[in-house]
């Protein structure tokens, strides 16, 4: 199944869910009103709503609680992407300019602050203690990666299990509570919601390792932002430190990194990783997270709903950008 024709699936609620974001970062205040539609108006893929609405498929499917639940935790999305900005020094995302570039770090970093407030608020009318008390959890832990990234940049010496427990924090985290939060919300069996969080967790892990991959591997065009971006940042992903450990340039590799890195030393970089097998590697390693996400949805009811995440899974796990 195709991504745009589980789009078109949704439509209704998915158009019901980009007004309730529209609703939510109105505000009487000009430049934080501008900054937030200019953030909203971007774009995205929207994966985290889909992945709410799909979730409450497989229980009592109520569009006005998904969709709120849905728009909440894409605003929690948005906030991290506009702080992220503001730590990677980053002028553009998906070839739009961010809101520290328009704007500036302080006004950034309100408007962050800002819409994660709004999702707060939009998800206070939910009763559930349950709710609230994974979503809080999930933030602290989000937070903590945040951090923790912050620390390792440029550090050489980092491991898998730290990468790991990154990109846990970093995405797959809030990919997970999509299809947890959904489920619950729709009264899903504790069985289902279990399995929909395995899925999610599985489904986030390799669509941050992809993510890794494209960054060296794709264009500029199709990323919205230079090649080896994370390289130049500092943030050493997975093939990277496939490099670090194995390459026969691997110490010439440490030498390039660094907070001063010229273009010419990000290209050269960029070329010792792709030659030393770190692209493949992470590439197996997408592929077994996968098969794990798959392995979770098989055991939900064969339901339309498992169909279309398996096409989004297949689409994450295919994506050339």
């Amino acid at each position: 199944m195709k991504l745009m024709d589980i789009y078109f699936s949704l439509k209704s609620d998915l158009d019901m869910v980009e007004r309730r974001l529209l609703d939510e970062v109105h505000t009487s205040q000009y430049n934080l009103k501008k900054a937030s539609s200019h953030l909203l108006k971007a774009g995205g893929k929207r994966i985290r709503p889909i992945f709410v609405l799909l979730a409450g498929k497989f229980g009592r499917y109520d569009a006005a609680q998904l969709t709120r639940v849905a728009a909440a935790l894409e605003l929690i999305h948005m906030a991290s992407l506009v702080h992220d900005d503001v730590i990677d020094d980053a002028a553009t995302r998906r070839g739009t300019p961010t809101v520290k570039s328009e704007w500036g770090d302080r006004m950034a970093m309100y408007t962050g602050d800002y819409i994660f407030a709004r999702a707060l608020v939009m998800l206070a009318e939910f009763s559930d203690v349950r709710i609230h008390q994974l979503l809080s959890e999930s933030i602290v832990a989000m937070c903590e990666g945040e951090i923790e990234q912050i620390r390792d940049f440029y550090n050489k010496e980092q491991t898998l299990r730290t990468y790991l427990r990154r990109i846990k924090r970093k995405t797959a985290l809030l990919l997970s509570i999509s299809c947890t939060l959904g489920a619950m919300v729709a009264e899903c069996t504790p069985r289902e919601v279990r399995l929909l969080e395995r899925y999610g967790y599985y489904a986030g892990m390799a669509f941050q390792i992809i993510d890794d991959i494209l960054d060296l591997t794709s264009t500029p065009k199709k990323l919205g932002k230079p090649v080896g971006s994370d390289l130049r940042q500092g943030n050493l992903t997975l093939p990277v430190l496939f490099a670090l450990q194995n390459s026969r340039d691997a110490l010439r590799l440490r030498q390039l990194i660094g907070r001063d890195m010229t273009a010419a030393e990000v290209e050269e970089a960029v070329k010792i990783v792709k030659a030393s097998g770190g692209i493949e590697y992470a590439r197996r390693m997408a592929d077994r997270y996968m098969e794990k996400c798959l392995h979770a949805l098989q055991q939900l009811p064969d339901k339309d709903a498992r169909s279309k995440l398996e096409g989004i899974a297949h689409f994450i796990n295919e994506r050339d950008h």
